[in-house]
């Protein structure tokens, strides 16, 4: 069955950094463009950003460019999340999903495959 399992969160300094997997499993993962989501306790789910199917190209939300790097392992079927100069409000649960094309989109309505989220919390 398909399955989008998230690792690496906890609890961190701010100003530090975080490395964030996803690993895929039962669909062909070099189908989908793949995003990285996060909700905050008492907020919607915000897009972070995405990579296309073949890694070569990643977009991001402005609260993050500059400072998070989505790559992907095609080998391996693996996404990553880096977060680099984290501050208190990236503090979320950060969710991987795949998209319903090879490219994805910053609206979550376009993933069809959801992991079950990993908890990220910035102290100050």
């Amino acid at each position: 069955q398909v399955q989008l399992v998230e690792s690496g969160g906890g609890l961190v300094q701010a100003g530090g950094s975080l490395r964030l997997s996803c690993a895929a499993s039962g669909f062909t993962f070099t189908s989908h463009g793949m995003g990285w989501f996060r909700q905050a306790p008492g907020k919607e789910r915000e897009f972070v950003g995405r990579v296309i199917w073949s890694g070569s190209g990643s977009y991001y939300a402005d609260s993050v460019k500059g400072r998070f790097m989505i790559s992907r392992d095609n080998n391996n079927d693996t996404v990553y999340l880096r977060m680099n100069s984290l501050k208190p409000e990236d503090t979320a649960v950060y969710y991987c999903a795949a998209a319903n094309n090879f490219y994805g989109t910053s609206r979550d309505h376009d993933y069809i495959y959801w992991g079950q989220g990993t908890q990220v919390t910035v102290s100050s």
